[in-house]
């Protein structure tokens, strides 16, 4: 055990923080200011002729006056920060520091009356002078090791313009300046108040649409978007005018990003489609989300998937006391795992390999673990690979797979059982929509009258379409043929496809799941429809490539491929909810008899070479599914294969 002189040697040494040659300078140098500033504050009130009966009076003031003024500084920990980087904070200190010492100083000479005379006037010039010179010496000294270090780098960087004077913008265009590889000449924005002034010494020049002409003046080859917070339409407008200008276009990262503090506003990167297909951020009921999620065991089915995967990062923010990653795929668990590692997160997390159609297994889940909310994002989603040779399985997955999961939750009296669905469910014309329309089946026939059983299960499911960048969408597949020079190739020119980011879609499932009441169908908000052609399109611009650099090869409808994608079938319709990005479907539900008539059927089918037979019989279960339209040769949907470059 240390002893007490120990202890308080080493109490008084953090408190002085002054063991380094640096902090030890920068003391000395504010005890130096304040005996400056005393006798600055002197000369200043006798108009620089200190009659001889005050300078005695100063200088014995100056020997316990000073003394205070430097523990004060300590106190209020001014040499916990670098002078290098001095900022707000720092001078905020100061002024704490030099306040508390003000007063101090006053009331020792009310109290115990020193017997010397100190006009009012010193009082008040005293701290003002010292505010000036502890702040103005750090400042100082910022600028010039700025200079020192920085100086040059603006002649040498590549020249850019940054789109944007908000918050973002300063931030980057501060940041930058130390950076060797860019050099900012002017800033542009749509904002009249804006124009003209000036964001760490660089002008703001004119509105966005002047970018053609002010980046010829500027000899600027880049441009930097850095507009996080504002409609995606005005960031699409921006990028657009930058295209036709033939500039490379960069940008900050998202809005939420930002938010999260999981990166800086300097970390900027090449601008991608899924920034110009970018929608409004989603206002989650925080409250509600935690009284649904904190403190509780989750579960995830499917947790490496896209979906998945994003639903589990939304969740621990939420602070649930376990999050359970269920997921057949060995790898997809080890790479979660592996960016969860890296992270301090409050809640436990683990990780289990298994089957949704494995009964046992996930009985001895949920008996062990008693989650009270499951999302259940497991699901071979693939539309073409589920249509040949893989249908039996298909079935067996996303519906027996779908009604073992719920029957066990069920059963382990879990209180919210969230399924992802997809648009693909509406009107399906492929064995994939088809089996996820079943499994929202299964989930309404299993729905117990809640009204009557409060502690029924309660069962919600959750429509949308292709979230951006997820595994098997066109965007990475896109993006991999301009990188090889091409052909992109689409189905047919006029498929059209919802979109929405993963983020959110994960936060849209977890708002449904908080809402729904058992039984329900939401339905999102995807927007408007995109079409691929001009998808692609976009992608090739961005890539800094024309349009008749890369041919685009139309290929034909895939097996079980719509040419649009639909939210609700003809006979449904919604009703609206408290959220302005949900809507609930009132869809045809099924009883518990039909659920497990269908099981059995599931359970029976075995072999690949009864696939149209198959497809025929899921007719009957399914009445909005009329099978493959392609198969059928359609003039109206099929299109003959030939590469097409367009220009």
């Amino acid at each position: 055990m240390p002893s007490n002189k120990e202890t308080n040697r080493f109490s008084l040494a953090r408190l002085l923080n002054l063991r380094s040659w640096r902090t030890s300078s920068a003391w000395l140098h504010d005890v130096v200011a304040a005996a400056m500033a005393w006798w600055l504050a002197y000369l200043l009130r006798f108009n620089f002729q200190i009659p001889a009966g005050f300078v005695e009076t100063m200088w014995s003031t100056a020997v316990w006056v000073v003394p205070i003024q430097a523990l004060a500084f300590v106190m209020f920990g001014l040499y916990q920060g670098v002078w290098r980087f001095a900022s707000m904070p720092d001078l905020y200190r100061i002024f704490k520091a030099i306040v508390f010492s003000a007063f101090a100083v006053a009331a020792v000479l009310f109290m115990f009356r020193p017997g010397v005379i100190v006009p009012r006037s010193i009082l008040l010039l005293d701290p003002i002078l010292l505010i000036l010179m502890m702040g103005g010496s750090r400042i100082l000294y910022r600028a010039w090791k700025e200079h020192k270090l920085y100086g040059n780098t603006n002649k040498l960087g590549k020249a850019v313009l940054v789109l944007g004077a908000g918050e973002a913008a300063i931030s980057l265009v501060r940041d930058l300046a130390r950076s060797e590889e860019w050099r900012v000449v002017g800033i542009l924005d749509d904002d009249k108040a804006m124009q003209g002034r000036q964001i760490q010494g660089v002008k703001v020049i004119a509105d966005i649409a002047k970018l053609p002409e002010v980046s010829r003046r500027m000899s600027a080859s880049h441009v930097i978007v850095a507009m996080p917070s504002v409609a995606h339409q005005a960031r699409r407008r921006a990028v657009e005018i930058a295209n036709e200008c033939g500039l490379t276009v960069l940008t900050v990262p998202s809005f939420e990003d930002l938010m999260s503090g999981k990166v800086s506003v300097s970390q900027i990167r090449p601008i991608e489609v899924e920034d110009l297909l970018g929608r409004e951020p989603v206002k989650l009921d925080d409250a509600g989300m935690h009284e649904f999620l904190e403190d509780q065991v989750v579960m995830v089915t499917g947790a490496g998937g896209s979906i998945g995967s994003e639903l589990c990062r939304q969740i621990v923010r939420f602070n649930p006391a376990m999050l359970i990653c269920y997921d057949l795929s060995e790898f997809s668990l080890y790479q979660l795992e592996q960016e969860f590692a890296g992270r301090h997160m409050k809640p436990r997390v683990i990780y289990l390999v298994g089957d949704i159609k494995n009964e046992k297994r996930l009985k001895q889940i949920l008996g062990r673990y008693q989650p009270t909310v499951v999302f259940h994002a497991a699901a071979y989603k693939h539309v073409p690979l589920m249509e040949n040779q893989n249908v039996a399985e298909a079935l067996a997955n996303n519906v027996t797979g779908t009604f073992t999961l719920a029957k066990v939750c069920k059963e382990a009296g879990v209180e919210k059982f969230v399924m992802v669905s997809t648009d693909k469910a509406v009107n399906p014309t492929n064995v994939m929509g088809a089996s996820k329309r079943l499994a929202e089946m299964v989930c309404q026939g299993l729905q117990e009258n809640a009204a009557k059983d409060a502690g029924a299960t309660r069962f919600v499911i959750v429509r949308f379409g292709n979230v951006l960048g997820s595994s098997g969408s066109v965007i990475p597949k896109f993006r991999e043929q301009i990188a090889n020079g091409g052909p992109v190739t689409i189905t047919h020119p006029e498929i059209t496809r919802y979109f929405m980011s993963i983020p959110e879609a994960a936060q849209l499932v977890m708002q449904a799941g908080l809402m729904g009441e058992g039984g329900d169908i939401f339905v999102l908000d995807m927007g408007e429809p995109v079409r691929i052609v001009d998808l692609a399109r976009d992608m090739i611009k961005l890539s800094g490539l024309q349009e008749d650099e890369i041919s685009i090869l139309f290929t034909g409808l895939r097996p079980g491929e719509k040419l649009y994608e639909e939210l609700l079938a003809d006979d449904e319709h919604t009703l609206p909810t408290p959220h302005p990005k949900l809507r609930i479907a009132m869809a045809r539900s099924a009883d518990k008899a039909w659920v497990r008539a269908l099981v059995k059927w599931i359970d029976g089918l075995a072999t690949i070479e009864q696939e149209d037979q198959i497809k025929e019989e899921l007719k009957i279960w399914v009445q909005e599914y009329v099978g493959d339209v392609n198969g059928k040769k359609s003039d109206q949907v099929a299109l003959a294969p030939g590469k097409m470059t367009l220009h």
